[in-house]
């Protein structure tokens, strides 16, 4: 306590006795006993009273019991419904629930995990991906800063994300497996993968590389055969032994007719092969009979022209040709879109070829340009150049009508650089990105789409678009959210079809392991994005019963429906409107695929390495109480005091109240009985 508060006290206690030496006893001869109750009750009301008024502060200090945490992490997929899986791993979660010792030292939380992490109300064991390395990471960030232990309880085959045994490494808990499931090794034979492009092209050839592994002893051989529709297409003998116990099958496959095909890869089984599961495996490959040439001019080197093509060419229907602008125009006539990278007077008679054909351009602009060319050549935009250089991030605009770009974050892009000088678009036009200089919004266009009754146009303000592509990568490790933003400008601009009010986006072929979604936009006549549209999708199996009727969700900026709970085969459906008549059609095939099945026996060499990464230990489900014998002697995890000092005003305290009112109460009463009232 303050020593200004320590005085304040003193003074009140001088205070109060003052007034009650003048109230009592000054000037009168009363004396006694009486008068001295009296007097104290008297100073007991005055100094509580005048004490409140002071309200000093009182530290309370509480003592606390805090256990270390114990996270059962239970693996719910379908693959530890095999070999007595799922009685193991329920019996050894349930010994480690009631075990009393357990739960004295422990505070236990419970996990289950298959795609993704949830809570452990129940264990289906139905879900299709085991992804162990993501549960264990999503543990990490929840119980950050704690002291924690993860009893995990799987078969150890993880079939999606990062290897664990890997992630193990930086994880900050010991982690103890408990295996559950079949641990001896049979003889097996398995596709591992199988690479192959999404899309051919009709009348020409198209390859499928598939990786083949063996497991066992003995020298074995197997047939690989290729067929489509009960045809063959592919017959090869392979054989594996313990040494050689991989091998690499590439081919080229012909495109003869156009549409969505179903191959089926097997391998014939071996003598006595208890799984043969994953013998076999089916993909889907679209042959189309179309593709767009598009033409990169540029007259200078640059990394943008290097990370555009590779964008565009993510989706095989496209090719990308970088080439000069000085090519003849009986050599342009081959394609079909135009993309013009940073233009200056040499694109002279580009421009005119352009013009006279009415073909689409996606133009880039930035500090090499030639803007008074580039205003002269075309009149789509203006621009009165500085020429001083300027870096501008990019902020979306998530009201952007003419396609989906929701996916797309660009809170984290790099800047990139272009000119400053006043800007005017000429013609219709639309932004999906604009300009922020020095985290200041500057409402100016930085990635736009002009649209005019005859050709389509995309331009971008700016160069080193190649570092969005690099920042999409370090943020998902892969390309694919930027390359199809690309892949949706480029389609934009390469079909010049009117626009329609509703569209739909879906795959042709999805594998069962996959997320089987269909989105669909609408737009009311004024095309605007309608949020209050009714959707449903109508799905009819081909050669099958199957019918459904799904109503399509709104998201963000798109309506989806989950089509995940289909058996595999081939669906027609139909996307209609209520109270409109507007109707889109399609079809899909679901392939019959489950990663899950693959493997019989449990990978506990791997977990044993796991534990060890993690400086912890290996268990077997009849080792539970082993287990926590050696957890609970486990000086890492021994329960924690924690004091928590709590500070009060004496004005929370009701007893001073109650104090003050019963000292008064009782002066009153005593002085009544006796008359000094």
């Amino acid at each position: 306590m303050q020593l200004q508060k320590v005085f304040l006290i003193l003074l009140t206690v001088i205070i109060a006795l003052g007034l009650v030496i003048f109230q009592y006893h000054y000037k009168t001869r009363s004396k006694g006993s009486l008068y001295i109750g009296l007097s104290l009750l008297r100073f007991i009301a005055l100094f509580c009273v005048l004490l409140l008024l002071i309200n000093p502060k009182v530290t309370k200090e509480q003592y606390s019991l805090e256990k270390a945490n114990l996270i059962i992490l239970s693996d719910n997929t379908a693959s530890i419904n095999q070999a007595n899986g799922i009685n193991q791993l329920l019996s050894a979660k349930s010994q480690i629930e009631d075990d009393y010792d357990i739960n004295e030292r422990f505070k236990l939380a419970e996990y289950a995990f298959g795609a993704e992490l949830n809570t452990s109300d129940s264990l289906s064991f139905e879900e299709k991906a085991t992804n162990i390395g993501r549960a264990l990471s999503s543990l990490n960030e929840i119980y950050a800063g704690t002291t924690s232990a993860i009893l995990l309880l799987t078969d150890g085959n993880q079939t999606l994300g990062e290897d664990y045994e890997f992630y193990g490494r930086r994880q900050k808990f010991p982690i103890f497996p408990m295996v559950v499931g079949d641990t001896i090794s049979y003889q097996d034979i398995r596709i591992d993968q199988v690479n192959t492009n999404k899309y051919a092209f009709l009348k020409n050839k198209y390859p499928i590389e598939i990786f083949v592994s063996y497991q066992g002893k003995n020298t074995v051989s197997t047939t690989l055969s290729i067929t489509e529709a009960g045809q063959n297409l592919y017959k090869e003998k392979i054989v594996l032994s313990e040494i050689r116990n991989s091998k690499i099958i590439n081919t080229l496959l012909d495109a003869t007719t156009v549409g969505a095909k179903n191959i089926k890869i097997t391998l014939s089984p071996l003598e006595n092969e208890r799984n043969i599961a994953n013998n076999s495996r089916q993909i889907g490959v679209e042959v189309i009979d179309e593709k767009t040439n598009i033409a990169l001019v540029s007259q200078i080197l640059h990394p943008d022209l290097g990370a555009l093509k590779k964008a565009i060419e993510s989706n095989e229907q496209r090719s990308v040709s970088i080439i000069k602008p000085s090519l003849a125009p009986s050599q342009l006539e081959q394609f079909d879109l135009f993309i013009i990278y940073q233009p200056d007077l040499s694109f002279e008679g580009l421009y005119t070829y352009i013009q006279s054909k009415g073909a689409n351009i996606f133009t880039i602009t930035g500090p090499k340009t030639d803007w008074k060319f580039l205003n002269r050549v075309q009149n789509s935009f203006q621009k009165n150049s500085f020429d001083q250089k300027e870096e501008v991030t990019p902020i979306l605009n998530p009201g952007y009508t003419h396609f989906d770009i929701t996916d797309l974050d660009v809170s984290e892009f790099p800047p990139i650089e272009t000119t400053l000088g006043e800007l005017l678009i000429t013609t219709s036009y639309e932004n999906m990105l604009t300009q922020r200089i020095k985290g200041m919004d500057m409402n100016e266009p930085l990635f736009s789409t002009l649209e005019t009754n005859l050709r389509r146009e995309a331009v971008l303000f700016g160069e080193n678009i190649w570092k969005w592509r690099a920042q999409s990568y370090r943020e998902d490790q892969e390309f694919k959210k930027f390359d199809d933003f690309i892949s949706k400008v480029i389609f934009y601009l390469a079909n010049s079809k009117p626009r329609t009010r509703l569209t739909l986006a879906y795959e042709n072929i999805y594998q069962g392991i996959n997320e089987a979604i269909i989105k669909a936009t609408y737009f009311d006549e004024t095309f605007v994005f309608d949020t209050n549209a009714t959707i449903k999708l109508s799905i009819n199996g081909v050669g099958n019963s199957i019918s459904r009727q799904i109503p399509m969700l709104l998201k963000n900026g798109y309506y989806e429906a989950d089509i995940r709970t289909l058996p595999s085969g081939e669906y027609n459906f139909t996307a209609s409107v209520e109270n409109e008549n507007l109707k889109k059609t399609g079809r899909f095939t679901i392939l019959d695929y489950d990663l899950e099945q693959q493997q019989l026996s449990s990978n506990y060499k791997k977990l044993e390495r796991l534990a060890k990464s993690t400086n912890a230990k290996l268990y077997f489900p009849a080792q539970v109480s082993k287990f926590a014998e050696d957890l609970i002697n486990d000086n890492r995890f021994l329960p924690v005091q924690k004091s928590n000092q709590n500070v009060v005003s004496l004005i929370d305290f009701k007893i001073l109240l109650g104090i003050i009112a019963a000292a008064l109460t009782a002066e009153w009463f005593i002085r009544k009985f006796n008359g000094l009232i």
